[in-house]
């Protein structure tokens, strides 16, 4: 399956839960609501089609002072997704406001995601609802703030 049919996929079975997608250079991106996001995990791990059996990677962006992002929520979450038996790759993103910086924790789907949270919770303030240990990774107890905001 290419990266155009996984999109589609996706759309199709979510409809209104994919905000956007695009394919650049390969590179294929799902922009998904944040309420539709745990079933589109589930969704791409347990698809046989799909079978997105690795979380490769789980970041932030802080878009505050790109000035081609003046509007709409200040971070995305993104998630770096890899299928092992099909060699396929999948970047899904969601949209976080500022004054709501939390998604659902992936956690359960992919343990690796335990470590991943934490650094983003660390560097970020980005909040993951129903991790298992939701504490700094990287900076001391002490540190006040987020150092990538």
């Amino acid at each position: 399956m290419d990266g155009q049919a996984i999109l589609l996929r996706l759309t199709s079975t979510f409809g209104p839960g994919i905000v956007e997608t695009h394919d650049h250079h390969g590179d294929h991106t799902a922009l998904v609501e944040r309420s539709a996001i745990l079933e589109a995990f589930r969704f791409c791990r347990d698809d046989p089609d799909l079978r997105f059996n690795v979380l490769m990677d789980l970041t932030a962006v802080d878009y505050l002072k790109y000035p081609e992002r003046e509007f709409g929520p200040r971070f995305e979450v993104v998630y770096h997704l890899y299928s092992l038996p099909h060699n396929h790759r999948l970047r899904l993103k969601v949209r976080v406001e500022e004054d709501d910086a939390r998604v659902p924790s992936a956690v359960g789907l992919w343990p690796i995601a335990n470590w991943f949270e934490r650094e983003v919770w660390d560097m970020f303030g980005i909040r993951f609802d129903g991790h298992p240990d939701l504490r700094r990774l990287l900076m001391y107890e002490e540190f006040q703030g987020h150092p990538l905001r």
